[in-house]
């Protein structure tokens, strides 16, 4: 095999995507910050057990593991940052109010989950800690439709769950951790033979309510099919009662229910939810996913409400329209001082200056000149900009 190929599903970014993905990365993160949130850069790399103790099997089959080498302990890539940002608001943050938090970084993945994936996505996420009430995850909601926006997405909608509806269903029933596991599959795989099957030695209106759930999907008339469908309880009206007021509150947005939707990694407690946009070809993609975890600190010892999403960035490029470029200034090669003086001072000034070596005058490069760095004809030893 040749040296130079990489591995499958890990590719270079070039330097037209490479500026791109960097503008919308500043983009998002400077929205983030407009809404309050403080930027966190957490290891690339940390004790396994930190990353997925509490997180689930779906976490765990994600991560790459290696050996230190100066302690012998097992260490993880991080294949998700969630984890990582609850350790730091429990244990080096630690404070007793609300606390959001941002971060944007690479996340290395085993293997992929759909076709043409990465295995190295470029992860940005925002969460809050610290607020229990349904105006974190309306705030979340928004920041997560703004940062899109902010990118250039348009015609979102807005895919919303809950996995206490699930919860509620399975509450009166004790089911060990791997049957559990098995049904949540079959939910998120829509199987209702699979569902009896599984189901088969349950209650009839557990197993009615299971067989149930993936059919209740569609618009927000799904809730009150719910209600009037579902065994009732206190914990599934709690749950539809929140779906309800978030859908209501995020008007302007199209709004899907999915009441089987378990997709993600386990440590979701509570509302879930998906952005969806059409990408330059015109296909449906999901471009940012999120929810509240209520539980993901309790692992390191401060179990505190928390809610947030994350997108890919590298995503996110290939499903908005490339920005222009910045036009640049095309400079001539040399020592004169009055010459560099000049090209420093527009380079001060905010303006990308293309200096041509020496004979590479003609040459096309990434950034387009439509100027000119020329000598002054009228005043010797000064430098005047021309339009191309």
């Amino acid at each position: 095999m040749s040296a130079w190929v990489l591995p499958d599903h890990i590719a270079d970014v070039l330097p037209s995507e490479a500026r791109h993905i960097e503008e919308l990365r500043r983009g998002l993160l400077d929205t983030a910050r407009g809404y309050g949130y403080e930027l966190v850069m957490p290891p690339l790399l940390e004790h396994l057990e930190s990353l997925l103790t509490g997180t689930g099997e779906a976490l765990d089959l994600q991560t790459f593991k290696l050996v230190d080498q100066l302690s012998g302990r097992t260490l993880g890539l991080r294949a998700d940052s969630t984890p990582q940002v609850a350790r730091i608001d429990a244990h080096l943050l630690n404070r007793q109010g609300v606390a959001r938090l941002s971060y944007c970084g690479p996340v290395v993945h085993t293997r992929i989950d759909r076709p043409l994936a990465s295995r190295e996505p470029l992860q940005f996420g925002a969460e809050i800690y610290g607020h229990a009430g349904l105006e974190a995850d309306l705030e979340t909601l928004e920041l997560a439709q703004a940062c899109l926006r902010s990118a250039g997405v348009t015609g979102l909608l807005l895919d919303l769950a809950d996995v206490r509806v699930i919860d509620a269903v399975l509450a009166p029933v004790p089911l060990d951790g791997h049957r559990t596991a098995q049904i949540h599959a079959a939910l998120a795989a829509k199987d209702v033979a699979e569902l009896r099957a599984l189901a088969a030695d349950l209650p009839e209106r557990v197993r009615n309510d299971l067989c149930a759930l993936p059919r209740l999907f569609g618009g927000v008339a799904v809730l009150e099919e719910a209600r009037r469908g579902l065994s009732p309880s206190p914990a599934l009206h709690v749950a539809l009662d929140s779906l309800a007021w978030l859908a209501a509150h995020t008007p302007d947005v199209e709004v899907s229910i999915d009441l089987a939707d378990l997709r993600g990694y386990a440590y979701y407690t509570g509302m879930r939810f998906a952005l969806f946009a059409r990408d330059v070809r015109g296909e449906p993609a999901e471009l940012a996913r999120g929810g509240r975890y209520d539980e993901v600190g309790a692992v390191f010892g401060r179990k505190r409400p928390a809610v947030g999403f994350s997108l890919d960035l590298k995503e996110l490029v290939s499903a908005v329209a490339p920005r222009p470029l910045v036009a640049a200034i095309r400079a001539p090669w040399g020592m004169d001082a009055s010459l560099r003086e000049a090209i420093a001072r527009l380079r001060g000034e905010g303006h990308t200056v293309v200096c041509a070596l020496p004979g590479h005058e003609h040459e096309v490069d990434e950034f387009r000149c439509d100027r000119e760095l020329v000598s002054d004809p009228v005043h010797a030893g000064a430098w005047t900009v021309k339009t191309l």
